[in-house]
């Protein structure tokens, strides 16, 4: 991975194309938008496999980022994030309680901001 300097920001040069990050969202992501995409993606992937173990495939995973809470004398620093998934399948209610428990202990991106920024998981079956 590898990020360049352009007139607006960086481009980073990824296996699946370009990424353009910019502090002025007209000109690409913005690092706090990848952080939270970061968190909301990894999190439902591992959902997605721990379903999948549990023989409960989902049809369809969405995720809503119900909040965002920054710390303006923080440098704007990220300090709570609101996840919620809906998930769409034959899934047993009785085993989600275990399912979002493995979720938050599998998921590299929560573990890594876990004692900085408070992350709330909701679900609801569809």
């Amino acid at each position: 991975m590898k990020f360049s300097m352009n007139e607006n920001g960086f481009t980073g040069h990824l296996p699946f194309g370009e990424l353009h990050v910019s502090t002025n969202e007209e000109y690409g992501f913005r690092p706090y938008q990848l952080l939270v995409s970061s968190l909301a993606i990894c999190s439902a992937g591992i959902i997605r496999k721990v379903l999948d173990k549990q023989r409960m495939p989902a049809e369809d995973i969405e995720v809503e980022v119900k909040e965002i809470v920054r710390v303006a004398e923080e440098a704007d620093r990220v300090s709570k994030v609101h996840l919620h998934f809906r998930i769409k399948g034959d899934i047993n209610e009785a085993k989600m309680p275990r399912v979002m428990e493995l979720t938050r202990k599998n998921c590299s991106m929560v573990r890594s901001v876990e004692e900085t920024i408070d992350i709330v998981e909701t679900y609801e079956l569809i």
